[in-house]
């Protein structure tokens, strides 16, 4: 006659817990869990709350520039500084960076590894040509005598300008992670969830600057 095991034996080892220790292998066989147990789409969730709060960031430094905008305090206004083929040539590049990113995603969805981190590459040396131009604007203004703490205008200029650009050197810094991590464990479905966050990620920059662009350079290029 075959063994059995009853569900509560009055004796034998038990274990810490006070339960039989049969009772409690034959549980830990019959629950065990390989794998951690993900929630369907919740990371997408998660990094949608979190662009919500980005959003309240930009939406205060947005104001901050438009109550300080006009507050020249003597000093260099927007249309004696700004240089708007050199904006408008780098707002290209950015933009441009947003549609290379999409033919990423693109080839993500076919499974091709080699095309993906192509266009993720060509995203990334787009996203350091922005930095790059940037970074030489706001060397020239402050080798002006245009520096952040000129007057209000340029307070709340600098503020939200190099708040995005900050953005922009940390969705690079990402880009590059990923990339690290497609080489390493090719395009499984935790690396395509987060390649979908970066590109959510990445599409803000760009309507963010969109609004820099019209708001900041374009308008405070007017006399």
């Amino acid at each position: 006659m075959a063994d059995t095991v009853a569900p509560f034996p009055t004796g034998g080892a038990r274990a810490q817990d006070g339960l039989p220790r049969e009772h409690v292998q034959a549980g830990a066989m019959q629950f065990y869990m390989a794998d951690e147990y993900h929630v369907p789409n919740g990371t997408l969730l998660g990094f949608w709350l979190y662009l919500m709060s980005d959003c309240l960031i930009f939406a205060c430094l947005f104001a901050g520039y438009g109550v300080l905008g006009r507050n020249y305090a003597g000093g260099p206004s927007g249309a004696e500084l700004f240089e708007l083929p050199l904006v408008a040539l780098n707002t290209s590049f950015l933009l441009t960076s947003s549609i290379t990113y999409g033919f990423a995603m693109l080839e993500t969805q076919r499974g091709r590894i080699g095309a993906t981190q192509g266009w993720l590459a060509v995203t990334g040396l787009l996203g350091a040509a922005f930095l790059s131009v940037e970074i030489y604007e706001f060397v020239h203004l402050v080798g002006e005598g245009a520096g952040p703490q000129r007057s209000g205008f340029l307070t709340s200029f600098f503020a939200l300008v190099s708040t995005h650009g900050l953005h922009v050197t940390f969705g690079i810094v990402w880009l590059v992670t990923l990339m690290t991590q497609v080489a390493r464990h090719g395009l499984i479905p935790e690396n395509k969830r987060r390649l979908m966050c970066l590109s959510m990620f990445w599409h803000f920059l760009d309507v963010v600057w969109i609004g820099v662009f019209t708001f900041v350079y374009l308008m405070g290029a007017l006399p």
